[in-house]
């Protein structure tokens, strides 16, 4: 059986919200171990508390907050409606057979993402332009289409590239509202959020408020 040090570093690295409580110091260490002891089943309350008291500090290096906030200080949120995702197998026919509309939908200045995952590969457009994509495919080649979603980016300067955090903080401000997030990207300066419509108000309120 694990140790009880290697049992209470496993689960504050599974917590990210008790690591950053602990990084700012404002955790109260006994009743942390209490509920680390609670959840684990770990009896020896004192050899909870001494291996959270204990628990490396390199560990919590992480990402500094005021760094990441100094960025988005300088940044902006956009929003877009009617944003469509298509989920398509992968595959080199499948891109092939999709070659001419992407060209022509980025002539168009609309937009076309492509995001390739291990299951196959994301297409991101605009709701218009569904059809225009899937015409290019056979039936078994389209896994799944959502429509209806909204996209939220936020515009960064190019220092967000060696600014370690700014996703996973963001994240975490919108999960904190109970905000699902549908697909998430960070590309050079944009940090691009996928939702629902009815969590958009929310979003962009949240987004705008971590932007101060």
């Amino acid at each position: 059986m694990a140790s009880v040090a290697r049992q209470v570093r496993e689960y504050i690295d599974n917590h990210p919200s008790v690591a950053d409580a602990l990084k700012m110091d404002i955790v109260n260490y006994s009743a942390l171990a209490r509920r680390i002891g609670k959840e684990l089943g770990i009896r020896k309350e004192e050899a909870v508390l001494a291996a959270c008291r204990r628990y490396p500090a390199d560990r919590l290096k992480g990402y500094r907050e005021e760094s990441v906030k100094r960025v988005l200080q300088k940044s902006r949120v956009e929003t877009r409606t009617k944003v469509a995702t298509v989920t398509v197998v992968q595959g080199i026919d499948v891109l092939q057979r999709l070659g001419d509309v992407v060209e022509e939908l980025l002539d168009e200045n609309r937009i076309c993402r492509l995001i390739q995952v291990s299951q196959g590969t994301v297409i991101i457009v605009d709701e218009d332009a569904v059809s225009r994509v899937t015409r290019k495919l056979r039936e078994g080649q389209i896994i799944s289409v959502r429509r209806d979603l909204i996209e939220i980016a936020v515009t960064s300067p190019e220092s967000i590239e060696d600014t370690p955090g700014l996703l996973a903080f963001l994240s975490t401000a919108l999960a904190s509202r109970g905000i699902n997030i549908v697909q998430a990207m960070s590309c050079y300066t944009d940090t691009i959020f996928l939702l629902e419509p009815e969590d958009m108000t929310a979003a962009v309120d949240v987004l705008t408020r971590s932007l101060r």
